[in-house]
């Protein structure tokens, strides 16, 4: 069964349009290091899942498209790499802690869906991202809330 996920990114860092112009629209979303957000990535996410794609830390946050996720969870080489922003002396290769998945570029919103648009919006009300205190970079979007958002941001659900 198709699952739906939100994925944060600082545009500045990497944007939807980064993933867009990356090699056949795809790259691993490396480099989370929350246990929380590790497990959502290794045990629950599967190829074929709905990404919608939310620029954080900018002038207007907002879901802004979609991607899909196109290879379950995997360790993340980043941990072990002392050269990256995201090297992890306890990740080993036999003994990997932080995981990543594939995702590949599917649709650009119309209109980006901003973050005071869906505090707005009664269907959303009980939206992980809308929560205070909420920050894990990947989070479970349900079904509804996934339709609604395509809908707003002018994609067919």
């Amino acid at each position: 069964m198709m699952a739906y996920w939100l994925f944060k990114s600082e545009p500045s860092t990497f944007s939807l349009e980064h993933l867009a112009k990356s090699p056949k629209k795809t790259t691993c979303w490396d480099g989370v290091r929350n246990y929380q957000a590790r497990n959502l990535l290794r045990d629950e996410m599967r190829k074929g899942d709905g990404v919608l794609f939310y620029h954080s830390s900018c002038a207007v946050p907002a879901v802004v498209g979609t991607a899909e996720i196109v290879k379950n969870g995997y360790p993340d080489h980043t941990a072990q790499d002392p050269e990256s922003g995201h090297f992890d002396p306890k990740s080993t290769p036999e003994e990997p802690i932080w995981y990543m998945v594939d995702i590949r570029f599917r649709q650009r919103f119309a209109e980006p869906v901003s973050l005071a648009e869906m505090r707005e919006m009664k269907a959303l009300e009980g939206m992980l991202l809308l929560r205070r205190g909420q920050r894990l970079s990947v989070q479970p979007v349900t079904a509804c809330e996934w339709k609604v958002i395509l809908k707003k941001g002018g994609l067919p659900a």
